[in-house]
C-alpha cells in the first residue's frame, strides 16, 4: 500500500477507463476528495476522456458534489447507477444526449459486485422483470445514445429472468473512516457499510487499482481486526482527507455512527402537513413486529411519525443501505439511520429484500395509471432512476406507494378536521400512461401483493381489473377534488369510507394503542409450542 494525495492518486486513471464508485447518496461514505480530484484534473488537463462511471447508489448534493463532479462534458463516456436525483447535471446530461446514461436498480447493481468479485457470469435474477429495466421496454436507457445491452432477458427452468452483465473495472474509489500502514481499512465513523468489501475484490480480480480515501492513519497492527471492512491485501492506493465529513449535511453524528441512542425527542415531529397526513395514513398499515423498508421520499416521515408515536420499538424500520431497526433519516440524509439495531453489508440487506422479507414497504410515487403502474424514475423532464425502489416493490408482501394527489404548488389545509383545497397542484399524477413503469401493477396481481395507493385526500388498493378508490378524506368532494383530478375513471369501492378522522388533526393519532390491539407478525408453526407454554405457565 502506498499513501498518496488525492491529485496524484487520479493520475492512474486513462482514456476510455472504467472507474468503480462506493458510497451512497448525499454523502455517506463517499470518496467525495477523489471524485473532486478527479474533476479537477479534466478541467485543467483535457484527461482523462471517455470514462465510465459505475456506482450502485446515487452520489450527490442534489447540486455539484458526488458525481456532479464528473458533469463536464467529454470526461464521461457512459455512466451506469441506480439513480440521477443526486446528481442533476449528470441527468441533463443524459437529457441531451450527451452521455450514455443508464439507471439499474440499486440492489442489482449492488449485488452484481459480489458476482464480479467471484468472476460469474452475472447476476441472475427476477427484479426488473416488467419494468423499464427489462430489455423489452428499455433495458434502463436513459439517453438514446446508450445503445448496448446491459441487461439480457433470459430463461432458467421454465421461468423468465433478467441478466445484469458485469464490468470489466480499471479503478475503484472507496472510502472508509481509519487506513493502517498495511492498509488495512475500518469504518467506524460511516453512516453505513454498503458493499465496499464486494468493490474492492470485484476491482482487483480485473486487475484494477483499488483506491481508498479515509479520514486518518493509524499503526501497523493496531486497528482492532474484527473492525477491518477492507483488508489491506485489496488497496493499492490511500488517500487522508483529515476534513472528511460523514455525510454533505453533518460532519460527524455520533448516532448515525451508532455510537449511542438518542431521545425520541431529538427526533422532530413533522409539521402537520399533507406529509404528515399522507405518513400517518401509511403508518396506519403497521402491526407489532412488522419488519418495514422506508425507500428515499415522503413516507420516509414515516420514522418521524413512529418516533412522536412512541412505536420505534414495536415495530422494524429497515432503508436498503443496510440500517436495521431505528428511524432511517430522509431528505439528504436518507441512507443513514439513528438508533438502530444493527447494520450490515447493502448486498445482504438486498439478499433478504429479494427473498421476501419485507411485511411492508412505503414507497413514493411521480405518476400512477389506471393498470396501478408506478413511475418513479423519468418524469416532468427529469430523470431520477430507481435507486431500490425496484428490489423493495417487487419482493414485499404489501407495498404502500405515498405521494400528494398532485404535482407542484398547492394549498391544503384541515380547519376542525374537514379538508380545505385552496389551491391545487397544476400538474396530475394518476394519468393515464406512466412515462416509465418502475413498478409493474399486472405482475404485481401475478405475485398476490397487497398494494395501496395513499395521498392526502385519497387512497386507492390494487385490484384485479386496475386500481380501485376505496378511501376519501372528510370534506373531499369525490368528483371535484379526485376523479376531475384524474385522467382515468376508477372502479370506486361501493363501500367507500372516509380517511380516518384522527389523521387530519395535530394531536398525536394513539397509533400505539393501534397496533396493542393488532396481531403481530405471524410465528412459524413450529414455535408454537413456546407460545402454549407461556399460555399455559399464565
Amino acid at each position: 500500500m502506498r499513501r498518496v494525495t488525492a491529485d496524484e492518486a487520479v493520475r492512474v486513471i486513462r482514456s476510455g477507463d472504467t472507474v468503480l464508485v462506493g458510497g451512497s447518496g448525499g454523502g455517506h461514505a463517499v470518496p467525495e476528495a477523489l471524485m473532486a480530484a478527479l474533476g479537477r484534473r479534466y478541467l485543467a488537463e483535457g484527461e482523462p476522456r471517455g470514462i465510465t462511471a459505475l456506482h450502485p447508489v446515487g452520489l450527490g448534493d442534489g447540486i455539484s458534489l458526488g458525481a456532479g463532479h464528473f458533469a463536464p462534458e467529454g470526461l464521461l463516456k457512459r455512466i451506469v447507477c441506480g439513480t440521477f436525483v443526486n446528481s442533476p447535471k449528470i441527468s441533463d446530461l443524459a437529457i441531451a444526449d450527451k452521455v450514455e446514461g443508464y439507471t439499474l436498480p440499486q440492489g442489482a447493481l449492488s449485488l452484481l459486485m459480489r458476482e464480479m468479485a467471484a468472476g460469474r457470469p452475472g447476476l441472475i435474477t427476477e427484479t426488473g422483470l416488467h419494468t423499464f429495466v427489462d430489455p423489452r421496454h428499455g433495458g434502463g436507457r436513459q439517453s438514446r445514445r446508450a445503445t448496448e445491452d446491459l441487461v439480457e432477458l433470459v430463461a432458467f427452468a421454465g421461468r423468465e429472468y433478467l441478466l445484469y452483465k458485469p464490468f470489466h473495472v480499471d479503478v475503484c474509489f472507496l472510502r472508509g473512516t481509519t487506513a493502517d500502514e498495511d492498509g488495512n481499512v475500518t469504518m467506524e465513523q460511516e453512516a453505513v457499510f454498503l458493499e465496499m468489501l464486494s468493490q474492492a475484490q470485484a476491482t482487483r480480480r480485473c486487475g484494477g487499482v483499488v483506491i481508498v480515501q479515509v479520514k486518518r492513519m493509524a499503526k501497523r497492527g493496531t486497528l482492532p481486526p474484527k473492525t477491518v471492512k477492507i483488508p489491506g491485501i485489496l488497496v493499492d492506493l490511500v488517500v487522508v482527507d483529515p476534513d472528511q465529513a460523514q455525510t454533505y449535511e453533518t460532519p460527524y453524528s455520533p448516532a448515525y455512527a451508532g455510537e449511542l441512542r438518542v431521545p425520541l425527542a431529538d427526533i422532530a415531529p413533522l409539521a402537520f402537513d399533507a406529509r404528515k397526513v399522507i405518513a400517518r395514513r401509511a403508518a396506519l398499515e403497521l402491526f407489532p413486529g412488522a419488519i418495514c423498508n422506508l425507500g428515499s421520499g415522503i413516507l420516509t416521515g414515516i420514522a418521524n411519525v413512529a418516533a412522536e408515536e412512541d412505536v420505534l420499538d414495536d415495530i422494524c424500520l429497515t432503508n436498503e443501505q443496510g440500517l436495521i431497526g431505528g428511524a432511517p433519516a430522509s431528505g439528504n440524509e436518507a441512507g443513514a439511520s439513528r438508533n438502530y439495531a444493527a447494520m450490515i453489508d447493502q448486498p445482504y440487506q438486498f439478499d433478504f429484500y429479494d427473498g421476501g422479507g419485507l411485511d411492508l414497504a412505503f414507497l413514493s410515487f411521480a405518476e400512477i395509471d389506471a393498470d396501478g403502474n408506478v413511475n418513479v424514475s423519468r418524469f416532468g423532464g427529469r430523470i431520477v432512476g430507481p435507486g431500490g425502489f425496484i428490489n423493495i416493490s417487487q419482493n414485499a408482501k404489501c407495498v404502500v406507494f405515498g405521494g400528494a394527489f398532485t404535482a407542484g404548488k398547492s394549498e391544503i389545509a384541515w380547519p376542525h378536521g374537514a379538508t380545505r383545497i385552496a389551491r391545487d397542484g397544476p400538474r396530475r399524477k394518476l394519468v393515464g400512461k406512466v412515462e416509465q413503469i418502475t413498478y409493474s401493477g399486472r405482475y404485481g396481481r401475478e405475485r398476490a401483493q397487497r398494494v395501496l395507493y395513499v395521498t392526502e385526500r385519497a387512497v386507492f388498493r390494487l385490484a384485479e381489473h386496475g386500481i380501485e378508490l376505496i378511501e376519501i378524506a372528510p370534506g373531499v368532494d369525490l368528483d371535484r377534488d379526485v376523479l376531475a383530478r384524474m385522467d382515468f375513471a376508477p372502479k370506486v369501492a361501493a363501500s367507500l369510507k372516509t380517511m380516518d378522522a384522527r389523521l387530519f388533526r395535530p394531536e398525536a393519532i394513539g397509533l400505539k394503542a393501534d397496533l396493542a390491539a393488532r396481531p403481530g407478525r405471524p410465528v412459524p408453526p413450529r414455535l408454537r409450542m413456546f407460545e402454549d407454554l407461556s399460555e399455559a405457565a399464565q
